[in-house]
């Protein structure tokens, strides 16, 4: 009996040493819905393989398991701020996100009031961070991006004329295009902008206003959802000009709409499959092995730039944890602007604005024959 007792005894305190770990939240502020659903479904999985990964971290002698919190922020700037909020109320140390910086903007207040700080991980508009001390990024933002377009669009394509295609009132879309356009303008191209409202399904007459303009290049820095549609009705129309697109179009749902088709695709982004092949394997495995998993990243295993700047943002966290020596989000804030870190993108510091320091983009274009991306450069601004 008494060992029974005792037995009993050693299993409640297991159990309750077990259930009084340390646990050290961080919240993921990412659209699991939305137009830009898709996108923030592949920047999470990024997330979810290093915290596979690396499930713990130490901080001021302690070890802590890592729990990522989830808030969808629905790809609207409605919705994010509910979102974010959300997340404040689930305590967490720091946040990663978003996916979109419109949502960015828009949770930003929020985050901003409870003191926590952001890692923005593909957020480029450059108004995420600027006069907000408690946003960071990893990414380019896009008065970079733009410009290498602007450069490739010009001097590499030959083009001329360019038409200019975003959603009317979205950031990315409009902030990303005058930062296109301005420069391509320097070189003496002749760029034409244009939008469509949100909600848009039916792109022939825009597609039939790029040829009007007899455009060498539809540059249409839009949402996957957006950008498969183009896609395909482009293939209808049998277009001959060339598609640009910024780091939204990397992902293989927008390269698998081209397959079969005469399109010709080229995007601006972080990373291309094959740079790191021992991450390459690892996250393949990993997803292979992850049904839900799998179906998030598009049905198959072809790796987006996000992912890796997802899994990239997860690990530049926890070094900021680290050097806080605290999960008190105030310090963790205070140590961000010191951190680095050599990530499967390359190696990340952050400026006096809290930015990433990067000076090169990836270019690639989408295989029409296998519906896979292809390496083409790497390009910085001239």
């Amino acid at each position: 009996m008494k060992k029974i007792v005792a037995l009993a005894a050693a299993m409640l305190l297991a159990f309750s040493t077990t259930a009084m770990a340390d646990t050290v939240k961080i919240g993921v502020f990412e659209p699991a819905s939305g137009d830009s659903g898709a996108g923030g479904k592949q920047e999470m999985l990024g997330m979810q393989y290093a915290n596979a990964e690396t499930p713990t971290v130490e901080i001021g002698g302690t070890t802590y398991d890592v729990e990522l919190v989830y808030a969808d922020n629905g790809s609207s700037a409605d919705k994010a701020p509910t979102a974010a909020a959300q997340l404040v109320s689930q305590n967490v140390s720091v946040v990663l996100g978003s996916y979109g910086s419109s949502v960015s903007k828009a949770g930003s207040p929020t985050f901003a009031e409870a003191g926590i700080p952001v890692i923005g991980v593909t957020c480029t508009n450059p108004q995420v961070t600027l006069n907000n001390p408690h946003y960071f990024r990893i990414c380019f933002t896009d008065p970079f991006q733009g410009p290498v377009l602007a450069n490739y669009a010009f001097k590499t394509l030959g083009a001329s004329t360019v038409y200019c295609l975003g959603e009317l009132g979205n950031d990315y879309d409009q902030g990303l295009i005058k930062y296109f356009a301005d420069p391509f303008k320097e070189l003496g191209g002749n760029p034409i902008v244009d939008s469509f409202p949100t909600g848009t399904s039916d792109f022939t007459s825009y597609l039939t206003n790029a040829t009007m303009y007899g455009a060498d290049v539809l540059f249409c820095p839009v949402s996957i959802a957006y950008a498969t549609q183009i896609m395909q009705q482009a293939a209808s129309q049998g277009v001959a000009f060339t598609l640009l697109g910024g780091d939204t179009l990397d992902s293989n749902v927008v390269a698998e709409a081209t397959k079969g088709t005469n399109v010709v695709l080229t995007v601006s982004t972080f990373y291309q499959e094959g740079a790191d092949p021992a991450f390459d394997e690892g996250f393949k495995t990993w997803l292979n092995e992850n049904p839900e998993a799998l179906t998030n990243n598009g049905g198959n295993d072809v790796i987006a730039a996000v992912s890796i700047m997802g899994y990239d943002a997860y690990y530049t966290a926890l070094e900021a944890l680290k050097a806080a020596g605290s999960t008190d989000p105030a310090a963790v804030m205070a140590a961000l602007p010191g951190v680095q870190y050599d990530g499967v993108s390359g190696h990340i510091e952050f400026d006096e604005n809290g930015d990433a320091k990067r000076d090169s983009a990836v270019i690639k274009q989408a295989n029409t024959e296998t519906g896979d991306w292809e390496f083409v450069a790497t390009q910085t601004v001239e």
